[in-house]
């Protein structure tokens, strides 16, 4: 990434954080930044949200999957790709997290060997916008793109392309609400996503939805593999979809790819009105040099968006850069973007 494209990232991202604004709502809110502008407060206790589980239903004991690991893990590959040193990764992860601040959890799965890194595993933060990607899979799950309206395709577009809100509170009806997402998550294997049951302030359940690093890079999965309870037709509209998402959105773990990769990618972000932080989140697939990459990187209680982006970014650099070894790329290499109020940060030098 050169300088000038670094620059209008920047600005970018500090005009969206100008355009969100706080208000005051009792308990704690949360404010959505979108594409259309608009600002939406929702009065949910973030520390009191638990996973929901309809009526009928029971949490998810299998997944459709091969179940992950929960550290870089090697499977047999005729290319015998580079090892992953997880605990070196680790540490430098917290190494440049601690200087940030707030929560992180991320994971990469390289779809191609089998390899699968992820990091603090165990942490369960909001989709904000990226839980749009899953629900236009269950859409899809239950009608085919070919047999949509109009109005549900043009809703689909604008959703993922321009992350428009009110086109993911139509479609987050069509499927159900809260229970239509968790049958469809069976079907994907997921085990630790969950949206909070009822109808929230402008339907903004679906982005206060819990998950997980390893349950998005399981549906990122389920759009490239074969066994998908997806059709092939409906798991390539998705990544089209993805892959073209207005340049305002194109930030995150994109600038992990090396040039000339091919990115499909959903970013989100939220703001806690009560404390004044932010929840900045980044999923995807990296294509490139015969490899498949399903990258997540979640954030939560960032102290501004700028800071957020920059530990998404700086993660998927790290973790990238670890699984690609000494034949590396241009972005493994990359510094991190300055971000004011934030030390020096340093690159990690992986070595097999």
């Amino acid at each position: 990434m050169d300088v000038a494209e670094r620059a209008g990232r920047v600005s970018m991202v500090r005009s969206v954080r100008r355009a969100v604004t706080a208000a005051a709502v009792l308990g704690v809110g949360l404010a959505c930044g979108c594409a259309s502008g608009g600002v939406v407060t929702v009065a949910v206790p973030r520390s009191t949200l638990s996973p929901f589980i309809p009526a009928g239903t029971s949490p998810p004991t299998s997944a459709t999957w091969p179940a992950d690991s929960a550290a870089a893990q090697e499977t047999a590959s005729p290319e015998a790709p580079p090892k992953v040193a997880a605990s070196k990764l680790t540490r430098a992860l917290d190494r440049f997290l601690a200087r940030h601040g707030g929560r992180v959890t991320a994971g990469v799965r390289d779809l191609s060997t089998g390899r699968v890194y992820t990091y603090r595993r165990d942490l369960r933060l909001p989709t904000a916008s990226t839980s749009k990607v899953n629900i236009l899979m269950a859409l899809l799950l239950r009608t085919p793109w070919r047999k949509l309206d109009e109005q549900d395709r043009a809703d689909a577009r604008m959703m993922i392309r321009f992350s428009d809100n009110a086109a993911a509170d139509r479609l987050y009806e069509r499927i159900g609400l809260e229970s239509g997402l968790a049958r469809a998550n069976r079907r994907f294997g997921l085990r630790n996503t969950y949206a909070p049951p009822g109808r929230c302030v402008d339907l903004y359940c679906w982005g206060i939805t819990q998950t997980s690093a390893a349950d998005q890079i399981r549906l990122i999965r389920a759009l490239v593999r074969g066994g998908s309870p997806l059709a092939e037709d409906e798991r390539e509209r998705v990544l089209h979809l993805m892959a073209r998402v207005s340049p305002e959105q194109s930030w995150g773990i994109s600038a992990a790819a090396c040039e000339g990769s091919r990115v499909s990618l959903k970013n989100g972000w939220l703001h806690h009105v009560a404390n004044g932080r932010w929840v900045v989140v980044s999923a995807g697939l990296i294509r490139e040099a015969g490899h498949d990459y399903a990258v997540a990187v979640l954030t939560e209680d960032s102290l501004s968006m700028d800071v957020g982006v920059a530990e998404v970014e700086g993660t998927a650099r790290r973790i990238l850069a670890a699984f690609r070894g000494e034949r590396g790329c241009a972005a493994g290499e990359d510094q991190d973007r300055p971000v004011a109020g934030v030390e020096d940060q340093t690159v990690l030098s992986t070595s097999r």
